[in-house]
């Protein structure tokens, strides 16, 4: 009796285990951020999602587990000839994230593997059909290029490519001393130009502030010499009335007039001998006696010039104007 008890307590326990162990392979827990598929005798039939879940143990079983976070691959450092022929250095890294877990799973083998070939091959191509110049410059651009490209191809895996950045891109050392030199050479050409521009734009503001001053100058001289010519017009004017205004006398018969006049010419003279910077010895008749002499003389012209006139009439000196000549 013992012996059958003991017995049926170890096919008891048996059963028990057995149970355990059928509930242990039939519940699976999912983790956040991933995707399990099951596959029944090697065929895939459904994809389990985060969370706990059941399986018909020894018929189905868990086939691949995918993350479905976003991942990063490092593209390792190749070497990528130009369309100039240069040859650079160029690594990067790539974002994707799988979207659909079974494509990914049974579309494609060694996913990361494929997706990491897929992005060297696809740089070598975009980066080389374009000129070292544009490719320092335009990485943006390259960037989307290489995403649009990836992202299309992936797309059958079930997988998204989100990001592709080119990190580093390295020129050999001795093209890397031509580009410094050729830029050192452009910023000396940009200062030489910048030199130039400031001498002549120096040049521009001197000779239009010389011509300035030359028009004001003879802005000046044309007024001075209006005004000068406006006085000369004045003198003459004032000398017209004052040799009218003798003749007027003399025509009277004013011999005092005639005087006046040539006494006034006289002196003026004198003055204008005496202002000469000339160092001059001049004879002159400083004499009273012979300053009137002189004007005698004058006078007698004067009378002989106003004879009476044709036809016996008097002339215009009268006889007590005689008398005192």
């Amino acid at each position: 009796m013992e012996l059958a008890v003991s017995g049926f307590t170890i096919f008891v326990i048996a059963v028990v285990v057995l149970a355990v162990v059928l509930v242990a392979m039939g519940i699976k827990t999912v983790p956040q951020g991933h995707e399990y598929t099951v596959e029944r005798f090697g065929r895939y039939t459904r994809t389990l999602v985060p969370g706990l879940h059941t399986i018909v143990p020894f018929a189905d079983r868990i086939g691949a587990k995918v993350s479905m976070m976003e991942t990063v691959l490092d593209v390792p450092s190749q070497e990528v000839i130009t369309k100039d022929n240069a040859v650079v250095q160029v690594d990067g890294v790539i974002f994707y994230q799988v979207l659909d877990a079974a494509r990914a799973a049974y579309e494609v083998h060694n996913l990361e593997h494929a997706i990491l070939n897929l992005t060297m091959t696809n740089v070598r191509t975009v980066m080389g059909s374009l000129d070292l110049d544009q490719l320092l410059s335009q990485r943006d651009q390259i960037n989307a290029r290489l995403l649009s490209v990836v992202d299309d191809a992936t797309a059958p895996w079930g997988v998204k490519a989100t990001r592709i950045e080119i990190k580093d891109i390295t020129p050999p050392q001795d093209l890397v001393e031509a580009m410094a030199r050729q830029m050192k050479a452009e910023r000396e050409k940009r200062a030489t130009i910048l030199d130039s521009e400031g001498i002549r734009q120096a040049a521009i503001l001197r000779a239009e502030g010389e011509k300035q001053a030359t028009i004001l100058e003879a802005e000046g001289r044309r007024e001075a010499a209006f005004r000068d010519a406006e006085a000369r017009e004045r003198a003459a004017e004032a000398e017209a009335r004052a040799t009218t205004m003798v003749s007027d006398a003399i025509a009277k018969g004013s011999v005092q007039a005639v005087n006046y006049f040539v006494a006034q010419k006289y002196i003026e003279a004198f003055a204008s001998f005496s202002d000469s910077p000339n160092q001059k010895i001049l004879f002159m008749p400083m004499e009273a006696s012979s300053v009137i002499g002189s004007l005698g003389g004058l006078a007698e012209i004067a009378r002989e010039a106003f004879k009476p006139g044709e036809g016996g009439g008097p002339g215009p000196w009268s006889e007590s104007d005689k008398e005192r000549s």
